[in-house]
């Protein structure tokens, strides 16, 4: 029994340090990445024009700073559900979702004629943020259910 109660400790103590982990990512993003969107979508963006970039350091900045958050979301997964296989899988869905968003991204940036400001608002979120966890964390956790 107190192993039991130590281990969910250890557990909820590994949880806790990955989620300060995201949160830290978060607070000092304006730091740690490059991002000209940061600023943008901060304002009134619907229908102002995109602004200077540099595309290269643009996917470097996303694509370093999606890798932390994939590492750490992995790290939760692994905490909650203690099964290499599912992070795995989880690996290679945040990979492959990722290649999707980044040609989406980039694709609307420099192909597509009008203002699609907030189609790239919310394909930039799904690459900043976490999201995925959120989604990734209930699916795995009603498969491990009906298993």
């Amino acid at each position: 029994m107190l192993q039991k109660i130590l281990n969910n400790k250890v557990c909820v103590l590994q949880f806790l340090f990955f989620v300060v982990l995201l949160v830290l990512i978060r607070a000092f993003e304006n730091q740690l990445f490059y991002d000209p969107f940061l600023d943008f979508f901060k304002k009134d963006f619907a229908k102002l024009p995109l602004p200077s970039f540099n595309a290269v350091q643009l996917f470097y900045g996303l694509l370093f700073r999606y890798t932390l958050n994939t590492a750490i979301s992995l790290g939760i997964i692994y905490v909650l559900f203690k099964e290499i296989m599912m992070v795995k899988f989880a690996f290679v869905l945040y990979y492959f979702l990722f290649m999707i968003l980044m040609v989406a991204f980039f694709y609307i940036i420099y192909f597509t004629w009008g203002n699609h400001n907030w189609i790239l608002f919310y394909i930039r979120r799904f690459l900043i943020q976490p999201i995925f966890l959120l989604l990734f964390v209930p699916g795995f956790y009603y498969q491990k259910q009906n298993k």
